[in-house]
């Protein structure tokens, strides 16, 4: 019988020389199994669990809250420190510029048309240092500019440190006035106001325009400056006159006398205060007094206006003055005129005597 054949097979090749090695990415990792196992535990979320897993959610985000909520914070206090730093800084710059070198300056001078600062206390009221600066730079400004005088110079600081004195007692004069103003129920009305800016417009023979124009060329001033000067003025004029009980006694005397049929021109000769006037029967030296007159108030101006001719007015306030006055004659507007002037105490004697009760503390020391 014939034996099989132990004829020799190829040789098969190992499964691992012709399977190609699965990359490193896709081999299980050490810990797989472990990570299978976390996933598979993981706790299901259920109407009744959502509350505590977000608590759990929150709690593990606070962490990355609180530095920012920190910083903010600390931002904000930073802020505010320095904020706090730079205005006290400003203040004490200020305090100084002010107070110990009395500096004049435009910036300065804008600072206090902000801020109140006191320059003196008359009485209980407050002055400001803005109104000190507003009649001090007036001066400076006028001497600059029309006298050509060097405020940097030797003999330009020695005329100013002469000046500041009066600057200085002005506006406190005009602290006082206010004061009797208000005590004595006296003010300045709008249609008083622009009486006397019509009357300096008339004088000048100009509008706004150029009237502005030489209120800033000689003082620095705008129109509104001007107006603030002009009704400070007419303030302590009506005081003056509200206050001056004799002599309002006097003209209202006068003009009854007047009334009854005295003579003007002898009434004039021994009752007026205008000794250019009253030996001529108070007789004006203008024969031709319009608005324009420079040497007639405006307020007997448009007094005599109203007039007929021969008509005599009632008692005038004008300025520092009383006026009662007569229309002599009048030629298209162009009047002749007599008045019996009556001169008014000085809004000084009665600021003086009310200082006298409530005494003024400078902040300032002036020489």
């Amino acid at each position: 019988m014939k034996q099989p054949s132990h004829k020799k097979h190829p040789r098969v090749p190992h499964l691992k020389s012709i399977v190609p090695p699965v990359p490193k990415r896709f081999q299980k990792v050490k810990g797989e199994e472990r990570i299978q196992e976390a996933f598979e535990n993981i706790p299901r979320i259920t109407n009744e669990t959502v509350a505590e897993h977000r608590e759990d959610v929150l709690s593990s985000a606070r962490k990355y809250k609180y530095p920012l909520a920190h910083s903010k914070h600390r931002i904000v206090v930073i802020s505010t420190t320095l904020l706090i730093a730079a205005v006290i800084a400003f203040f004490i710059y200020c305090g100084l510029s002010l107070y110990k070198f009395q500096s004049s300056s435009a910036f300065m001078y804008r600072v206090t048309q902000v801020i109140p600062f006191p320059v003196a206390k008359a009485g209980k009221a407050y002055v400001a240092y803005e109104n000190y600066l507003f009649e001090l730079r007036r001066y400076e400004h006028y001497y600059q500019t029309q006298q050509r005088v060097d405020f940097g110079s030797k003999s330009g600081q020695d005329q100013l440190a002469s000046y500041k004195p009066k600057a200085l007692h002005e506006v406190i004069q005009n602290a006082y006035v206010k004061q009797l103003a208000a005590q004595n129920h006296v003010s300045v009305s709008g249609a008083e106001l622009n009486g006397a800016m019509d009357a300096l417009r008339a004088q000048n023979h100009s509008g706004d325009q150029e009237l502005a124009s030489v209120t800033n060329k000689f003082f620095g001033w705008s129109l509104s400056d001007l107006e603030r000067e002009i009704k400070q003025e007419l303030l302590a004029q009506k005081v003056a006159a509200k206050l001056d009980t004799a002599t309002q006694a006097r003209a209202a005397s006068v003009l009854k006398q007047l009334q009854s049929g005295a003579d003007f021109g002898a009434m004039a000769a021994q009752n007026s205060d205008d000794t250019a006037t009253k030996g001529n029967g108070g007789q004006y030296a203008d024969t031709a007094i319009t608005l324009a007159s420079t040497d007639v108030p405006l307020q007997v101006v448009e007094a005599l206006q109203r007039l007929q001719v021969g008509q005599i007015s009632g008692v005038i306030q004008a300025g520092n003055t009383l006026e009662i006055v007569k229309l002599l004659a009048n030629d298209n507007g162009q009047m002749k005129a007599a008045h019996i002037s009556f001169n008014l105490t000085s809004i000084d004697t009665y600021v003086a005597a009310y200082q006298k009760t409530h005494p003024v503390h400078t902040y300032i020391t002036v020489k």
